[in-house]
């Protein structure tokens, strides 16, 4: 084996990604009704989902469980070699098992078959050989064979372990979707880390609320309008009647007026206020609030409870509390 310093490694990487983007396109192609069976499979288990493969399948399949288990579909990985020394205990008949082998012919892998099938657990395989033994043997296939892998030799699982990846990666979406997951159940599934802190985070807990609510009245000025905005350093305030919400005066309105060359010192809140406004609920999730107000273009939100202002939510507020 000699090494070339000289190599044109850019091309070799071209050349990798073009084979692989091919490999995970023709998956499109393989999809079947073997699809549909394998999700209503795992929808009707009763117990888990647990995931098996050797070698690099293994490593995917472990990642499938992960996935899975993050939204909304209990699963675990087991290894098929300590599964045959002890671990087949950890399988239940009421489970539903996902076994990975790109040949479909991998010896750690079958050998468990006959335990399975006695127990009359669920199987589903995923494989690149619809004519296999783990092929044969499953209440489902998933085919996520290749023509080629990645690798110049066709030997190192390449291309196989991409698209294998995709298919776990399109169960697992379709499976969460189907449970109607929401963002608040995966954000308890992700309870740590920065990415605990984004998920969890409520607009109630960062919103500005009571005194700190930019309030005038639909008669105010414009003039007098701005003199409130400037105040509370929130770029909008709302405009209220009564305690009752009636829309929000925003820089946006600001240029618009000025735009159309209304008079600051005569024209009203009721004249240049955008009325409603896009608005969220208390106790709404504060990645949520940011999707309406990335959605919308929009740098601030009213938080509404009923027709009453309860808060109002900057980007800013967004931004200091880590959740962009």
């Amino acid at each position: 084996m000699s090494t070339d310093l000289n190599f044109n490694f850019e091309q070799s990487a071209r050349r990798t990604i073009t084979l692989e983007q091919q490999a995970v396109g023709q998956l499109l192609q393989r999809l079947s009704g073997t699809f549909n069976t394998a999700c209503r499979l795992i929808l009707q288990c009763q117990g888990r989902v647990v995931v098996t493969g050797m070698g690099k399948s293994g490593h995917i399949g472990s990642k499938l469980a992960a996935t899975l288990a993050s939204t909304g579909t209990p699963a675990f990985f087991v290894h098929p070699g300590e599964a045959s020394h002890g671990d087949m205990g950890m399988i239940q008949p009421t489970d539903v098992v996902i076994a990975l082998s790109n040949s479909g012919e991998t010896g750690e892998v079958t050998s468990l078959l006959p335990l399975l099938k006695r127990m009359g657990t669920a199987l589903i395989s995923m494989t690149g050989n619809p004519a296999s033994t783990l092929a044969k043997a499953a209440d489902a296939h998933l085919d996520t064979g290749v023509e080629q892998e990645a690798c110049p030799l066709n030997l190192a699982p390449t291309s196989s372990t991409t698209c294998a990846l995709v298919m776990g990666d399109a169960l697992a979406v379709a499976l969460l979707e189907a449970r109607g997951f929401t963002a608040e159940d995966f954000a308890f599934s992700h309870p740590g880390g920065s990415l605990g802190r984004r998920l969890l985070l409520k607009v109630d807990d960062i919103m500005h609320t009571g005194a700190g609510i930019p309030v005038v009245g639909p008669e105010a000025t414009l003039s007098q309008a701005l003199l409130v905005v400037t105040s509370k350093g929130l770029g909008m305030t709302t405009v209220q009647q009564d305690g009752q919400l009636l829309g929000i005066f925003t820089d946006g309105d600001l240029r618009r007026a000025i735009d159309q060359g209304v008079d600051i010192h005569t024209a009203t809140m009721a004249d240049v206020m955008t009325r409603g406004g896009k608005a969220t609920r208390p106790g709404t999730l504060a990645a949520e609030a940011l999707k309406i107000m990335e959605d919308n273009k929009i740098n601030a939100l009213v938080v509404k409870d009923g027709d009453q202002a309860a808060g109002v939510l900057t980007m800013h507020d967004l931004l200091r509390a880590g959740v962009l």
